[in-house]
């Protein structure tokens, strides 16, 4: 049981200084491609994917963590985006 826990944290803190040493640029580059994934992936599924209880789990603890930083301005809804080739206006 110690050694799970001195390993998590091990874990943590090494994760903790790998984003430390990255610069913003990088940090802003992985969450854009990172939300296109999730978006492609919406697309192929077009219903909602049902959440297991660890996903639920990882969920809760990030949104009580971040807060409205996650939810409030995530950007725009793959809805809400042209499709390519469309003009807007």
């Amino acid at each position: 049981m110690l050694a799970r826990l001195v390993y998590s944290m091990m874990i943590r803190l090494v994760g903790a200084l790998g984003l430390l040493v990255r610069s913003d640029t990088a940090v802003l580059a992985e969450v854009l491609v990172l939300r296109h994934e999730v978006a492609v992936i919406r697309r192929q599924l077009k219903s909602r994917p049902r959440l297991s209880w660890p996903d639920r789990a990882i969920l809760d603890v990030a949104t009580r963590e971040y807060g409205t930083a996650m939810t409030g301005t995530a950007g725009a809804r793959p809805a809400a985006v042209p499709a390519h080739g469309t003009d807007s206006r």
